[in-house]
């Protein structure tokens, strides 16, 4: 792992007064301007729809928090036309003329995702934007809560006021310890594990039972079980995890630390997709002394039936009115040319064969074993 002095030396990106600034302008995904018309490409599987535009507010400062995997931290400093997110393009758009294009482009799109900035004026300016494509689209619309803006519960009040019917908090690292390590006062940033998990609860209570939601980010240094934990703990308040792999992003602190092995990723989604949509509790997993999982604590039989679906390998996100789900981030955890993590449609035949030889790559294998130990 790259070390601040071992980072490459980038010149600081100018800030020029006349940059453009939310609330009027906001980053939007690659994918979704390709679905709107506003910007050329295709995606590289033809089974790919996207069904959720993703939105990001944008200011001359970047991010004022530091996490050392993020592509708009405050010490990311590159250009303004080679800023990325997730390792991909999000081009700058007018608020309006994004609305205008949602209304008149033929899409499949159900709905959108509003994301904040650690940015004094973030918390504000999201509900703003949120009230305006509520008011002026027919989309579904979710707040990627930047949970250190939420100082009371009138803060998610206002936000759902304004049209959303689901929030996100995006906790990202397992552990307390990663958490702090990645995102606290290690890098310099203003991000707190209990405040996080403050936020999450408290949204269980101003949001419809069942409409909240966490990040975690797979490959930051935890085993499968501190994972898995974190998603048993959220499922205990009523809260869904959506997972995603990490994905280096260059000149950030991670830039040059690799993705988790597929097998560990493969475990993680599997269980997480027991916990959050089959009901099973982690105290029925067994965990080797790498705290990889050995026994998901079903029968095999039954295991192989929801391996050979493929759903616990697709996007877990928010869903459209239908439940299915809408937020599904077409290669937001790795590029076209590389194996697919998170399926953004039902994985064929030959991709449930590559997943099968994939689920018990890099495993240990089974020794003494334990069951899940609580760690909050």
């Amino acid at each position: 792992m790259a070390t601040r002095e071992e980072l490459p030396v980038i010149e600081p990106r100018p800030i020029d007064p006349d940059t453009p600034e939310s609330p009027q302008y906001v980053m939007t995904s690659l994918a979704g301007a390709i679905t709107l018309g506003m910007e050329k490409g295709k995606f590289a599987r033809s089974e790919t729809v996207l069904r959720g535009l993703n939105i990001l507010m944008t200011y001359k400062e970047n991010c004022v928090a530091n996490c050392s995997y993020c592509g708009v931290s405050r010490e990311r400093r590159v250009p303004r036309d080679q800023t990325t997110f997730i390792r991909v393009k999000w081009p700058l758009y007018e608020v309006d003329e994004l609305i205008a294009k949602t209304n008149s482009v033929s899409h499949q799109m159900r709905r959108l995702c509003v994301g904040m900035l650690a940015n004094r004026q973030s918390l504000q300016h999201s509900i703003d934007i949120i009230d305006k494509f509520h008011r002026n689209t027919n989309l579904l619309i979710s707040g990627l809560i930047t949970a250190s803006l939420i100082k009371r519960r009138e803060h998610l009040e206002a936000i759902r006021d304004a049209g959303a019917d689901r929030v996100d908090i995006a906790i990202d690292a397992a552990t307390p310890e990663l958490f702090a390590k990645h995102r606290g006062r290690p890098v310099q940033g203003p991000h707190r594990w209990d405040h996080f998990w403050w936020v999450t609860e408290e949204a269980t209570r101003v949001f419809e039972p069942g409409t909240v939601g966490i990040h975690l980010v797979a490959g930051l240094g935890e085993t499968e079980e501190e994972l898995l934990l974190a998603a048993q703990r959220a499922q205990d308040l009523g809260v869904v995890t959506h997972l995603f792999s990490f994905n280096p992003e260059p000149s950030t602190l991670l830039g040059d630390h690799p993705q988790p092995p597929m097998g560990h990723y493969r475990r993680c989604q599997l269980g997480r997709y027991l916990i959050n949509e089959i009901g099973l509790n982690i105290h029925h997993f067994r965990f080797n002394r790498k705290g990889q999982v050995v026994d998901f604590g079903l029968d095999h039989v039954v295991l192989d039936r929801i391996v050979e679906s493929g759903r616990p390998f697709e996007t877990a996100g928010c869903p459209d009115e239908r439940g299915e789900t809408a937020c599904n981030r077409p290669y937001g955890n790795g590029r076209p040319s590389e194996k697919i993590r998170n399926f953004a449609f039902a994985p064929t035949p030959e991709d449930i064969e590559d997943i099968r030889q994939q689920l018990w790559m890099d495993w240990e294998g089974e020794d003494d074993g334990n069951v899940a130990e609580s760690l909050y």
